[in-house]
Order: structure tokens, then sequence, then C-alpha cells
């Protein structure tokens, strides 16, 4: 799921934010789950979502 690169990136990234280093075996567990959470909540929209959302805006008024 994870390339070597991008764990290595994510262990950057997580010792610049953080302050404290993880294990290749953690970056790749946690990049995994922030990965799943982001597909999980992420929905692009549609223009037909967008519509409908504008009409019950205007509906609401």
């Amino acid at each position: 799921m994870l390339s070597d690169e991008q764990i290595t990136k994510f262990q950057t990234l997580y010792k610049n934010r953080f302050g404290e280093e993880i294990s290749r075996e953690e970056a790749y567990e946690q990049g995994a789950k922030l990965i799943r959470l982001v597909k999980l909540v992420y929905k692009p929209m549609t223009e037909k979502d967008l519509e409908e959302l504008q009409q019950r805006r205007e509906a609401t008024k």
C-alpha cells in the first residue's frame, strides 16, 4: 500500500510535527490508517449534488 519512499516521508513529517521518531512499521501503520480515513471521509461532489444542495438552500431561505 505505501512505498518505501512514502514511509520515509511520513516518518520525516511525523518527526517535524511531533518531535519524535517512529519506526518504519509504525509509520506504515499510521500512514495506512490516514489513507483509509481520507478515503472514507472524502467524497467529491458531483454537479448534480451541487445543484441539489443549492436547491435545498434556496428552499430554506
